[in-house]
């Protein structure tokens, strides 16, 4: 991959198998990090609970042991030994949905990741697929405004992109001002509290209006705590991040999306939104499967 980066240069990563990596558009604004060849922190979190309960893991053993988790959290758990498990270095799943963890899973797990980073040496996640120029006056939460609004900014010399980067950043702090969403110059310049939250409201309020029309029936906001069900639709792109259109027989309504949905576009699901997400079931039916 070849990147313009803030500092000025033009960079050539090499990012190992390409299709291990997401394809990029060219023009997108990324971030690219090293991954880590170690045991993750759910490596860790599955041994712990195993040595304390016989060898064994499950969503269930996960909430005993930590209850303040939540189940979507225990869940990712599970993804990820699912993944060493197709790998052929993880733990075996049992009959029941529970796993049998080894006495050396974190060995297992340092292995997995150090073939992990061979494939894949880094991470590229993508910022803004929009040309950077077209960030300062947009009403969504954009990288511009996550770096400005942070206490350790990058620093990015004023040559190549990085040049560009500093002027939309100018423009930006500008439109935030006179938006009442910032205020101050130059070292006094500070977002206002609630800002993000305020630009994601106006971005999904925008989003939703645009597609009302296309569907011929009202957007509705998700809100925490609300009951979701409805027709897992298709996926929208926004600037914040990907979105779930969940289409009902009324309205409709735009919820953060998730790669499960992927498999069950078109199907019936409900859910309760949380902080962390939706612990969706598909399916007409309290039986149908749950997933995180």
């Amino acid at each position: 991959m070849i990147v313009d980066g803030i500092d000025g240069r033009v960079h050539y990563v090499a990012i190992g198998r390409g299709d291990a990596t997401p394809s990029v558009a060219e023009g997108a604004t990324i971030r690219i990090e090293p991954t880590k060849a170690e045991a993750s922190t759910a490596d860790r979190t599955v041994d712990a609970i195993a040595r304390a309960n016989g060898g064994h893991y499950s969503v269930d053993l996960h909430l005993r042991h930590d209850p303040k988790a939540s189940e979507a959290y225990a869940e990712s758990h599970v993804r990820r030994l699912e993944a060493m498990r197709r790998a052929g270095v993880g733990p075996e799943r049992q009959a029941d949905g529970n796993w049998s963890i080894p006495k050396d899973h974190l060995a297992r797990a340092e292995a997995f990741a150090w073939r992990q980073q061979r494939d894949r040496p880094v991470t590229a996640s993508i910022l803004s697929s929009r040309s950077i120029g077209d960030l300062a006056a947009i009403e969504a939460p954009t990288w511009l405004d996550r770096e400005l609004a942070s206490a350790s900014a990058q620093p990015m010399r004023n040559a190549g992109f990085g040049r560009e980067v500093r002027t939309a950043m100018v423009a930006r702090r500008q439109w935030l001002i006179e938006q009442q969403l910032a205020a101050g110059e130059g070292r006094e310049f500070r977002m206002q509290r609630g800002a993000l939250e305020d630009l994601g409201r106006r971005e999904l309020r925008d989003a939703g209006g645009r597609l009302a029309e296309q569907l011929g029936k009202p957007f509705e906001t998700a809100r925490d705590g609300d009951r979701i069900e409805g027709v897992i639709a298709r996926r929208v792109d926004l600037e914040s991040g990907s979105y779930a259109l969940v289409e009902r027989s009324r309205d409709f309504t735009l919820v953060p999306w998730r790669n499960v949905l992927d498999r069950n576009l078109g199907k019936a699901a409900s859910g309760i939104t949380r902080s962390d997400g939706i612990n969706w079931q598909f399916g007409r039916g309290r039986s149908g499967p749950s997933i995180s």
